[in-house]
């Protein structure tokens, strides 16, 4: 009976087309960022394009009406800034803060107006500064005057296959032993054993990756950051569950078979990037 559950659960999941999107999404991911400069800027750029719309059209769900123009734009010229350093990111940041500000005096319903500031504003600083991590950390081995320019994309694929490796163990354990809610008040179908599943999922990954790919980080130490990236990887997840659930909606849009949006698909790396990007640079 209990195998047979199993394999009825797995059927009603979909397993297939999450598992397409992450063999064909990960390489490819990881084959941008080797290549480097320009074309991995403007990917990155993209998807914070679109997750930033994503956001938008969430708050608006929720009854704000958020500037997305100027919230998208803002979003992309913050990757552009830490690809190209030539404006400083306070500059740009006080001129976002005073854009928006500007723009809502010529709203004709003044009502709410602290909202709709606030939700531009977080939206900017969440998909935009977060997302642009991972441009910071494929120009990490330039920041730090190392030769070999192609370690960035080491180091994204790292932060991109323990992401990944925690939420597909997640999912995997999650519904084949899952059985205690994690947070049912955020999300009811996350558990304790899907949880678990994804860190150890992580924790091995990590280790394995770094003895074929990165010789400066040894296996124990791949796999405690695999652990620590889980965990935040994990948290990014939740976080957009409860800006879902905050909404009313189930998925930021419908792009991806079996996950949903960019933004269902890249919110954990939202958190992970910036760990492995500032753990790299300072302790690494």
């Amino acid at each position: 009976m209990t195998n047979n559950s199993s394999v009825e659960r797995f059927k009603k999941a979909d397993i297939i087309p999450r598992l397409a999107v992450i063999l064909v999404g990960l390489p490819l991911l990881v084959f941008v960022a080797d290549w480097g400069k320009l074309p991995f800027m403007a990917v990155v750029s993209i998807l914070v394009l679109l997750g930033s719309r994503e956001f938008y059209l969430m708050m608006e769900a929720k009854g704000y009406r958020p500037y997305k123009i100027i919230g998208m734009l803002c979003s992309v010229l913050i990757c552009w800034y830490v690809y190209h350093g030539s404006v400083t990111l306070s500059l740009l940041l006080t001129m976002t803060m005073i854009l928006i500000m500007t723009a809502e005096l010529f709203r004709r319903d003044p009502a709410h107006s602290l909202a709709h500031i606030a939700v531009t504003l977080f939206g900017v600083l969440y998909v935009g500064w977060l997302g642009s991590h991972l441009i910071l950390l494929r120009q990490l081995p330039i920041e730090l005057g190392q030769i070999d320019y192609s370690a960035g994309a080491t180091m994204v694929g790292l932060a991109a296959v323990v992401t990944w490796a925690c939420d597909s163990g997640a999912y995997l354990f999650g519904i084949s032993l899952g059985k205690k809610p994690l947070l049912p008040r955020i999300s009811p179908k996350k558990t304790v054993e899907g949880g678990i599943g994804g860190l150890f999922s992580a924790a091995v990954v990590g280790a394995v990756y770094c003895i074929f790919f990165i010789d400066s980080v040894s296996p124990i130490e791949g796999g405690l950051l695999g652990l620590a990236g889980g965990v935040l990887g994990q948290v990014g997840d939740m976080v957009e569950s409860l800006l879902k659930r905050d909404a009313g909606l189930k998925d930021t849009a419908d792009i991806l078979p079996g996950h949903g949006g960019i933004l269902d698909r890249f919110d954990s790396l939202l958190f992970t990037a910036p760990f492995f990007y500032y753990y790299l640079h300072y302790f690494a």
